[in-house]
């Protein structure tokens, strides 16, 4: 472990324009609350890493001692050799490059990796899967964090953290279509969209589809940070 004492976990933010507080407005580096929350009742120390040049994401992956890469915008289909479909959110091309860079800085290290909604995807992404653009019925009203249950996959990493089908908060519109090289699935929803998945011959990586830190549920979070303490 890098850092002595609790592990430090880094979760990727973005940048947000005009973001007012007193006086003030402007450019802010942004996370919501429930990802450092989530990282410190789990047992971790939170680092927030903003957007940067990818790089620098080998260096600074190798200050950490885990990683999360956090929920957001949709990925742009270019990365996935796929044509925007019009029901896909504008790109967000600064963070695609860093998140991609940090993903692959962390397999490469074998720094236990955790990627949640977007970060799931991403990761499907870097290792060459693809994501379906649209899918119904996962988000119950815009703007609110609905609930579904997933099922795990018997002997997978996610089933070893919460072996019990469980209700999860969720808020997505896309899904894992081609999983990636090396990637296995580990949890579905009843419709059979893939809520998790993971890269056995990685050490701990995992990718969830849904929102832990909008939950009560710590098992994933602490799975990662005792992948942490154990490097």
């Amino acid at each position: 472990m890098v850092n002595g004492g609790r592990p430090l976990i880094g979760v990727s933010t973005y940048l947000e324009a005009g973001t007012r507080w007193g006086v003030w407005e402007l450019e802010a580096a942004l996370l919501p609350a429930g990802y450092p929350r989530l990282v410190q009742r789990s047992g971790g120390l939170a680092a927030m890493l903003p957007p940067d040049a990818p790089e620098h994401a080998a260096a600074t992956v190798a200050r950490l001692d885990g990683l999360v890469v956090a929920g957001g915008p949709d990925v742009e289909p270019v990365h996935y050799g796929a044509e925007r479909d019009p029901r896909t959110g504008p790109p967000a091309r600064e963070r695609d490059a860093w998140e991609l860079a940090l993903i692959d800085a962390a397999l490469a290290a074998d720094m236990p990796l955790l990627g949640v909604c977007r970060g799931m995807q991403l990761l499907n992404v870097a290792l060459g899967g693809t994501l379906t653009q649209h899918v119904d019925g996962h988000v119950e009203t815009v703007g609110v964090f609905g609930h579904h249950p997933v099922k795990p996959v018997p002997g997978t990493l996610y089933a070893e953290a919460v072996p019990e089908e469980s209700d999860v908060p969720t808020y997505h519109h896309q899904a894992v279509d081609r999983l990636g090289s090396g990637l296995l699935a580990s949890a579905h929803a009843a419709d059979g969209t893939v809520e998790a998945i993971e890269r056995p011959a990685a050490g701990w990586v995992l990718g969830v589809q849904w929102h832990p830190e909008m939950g009560r549920d710590l098992r994933v979070m602490q799975a990662l940070v005792r992948a942490a303490a154990a490097r």
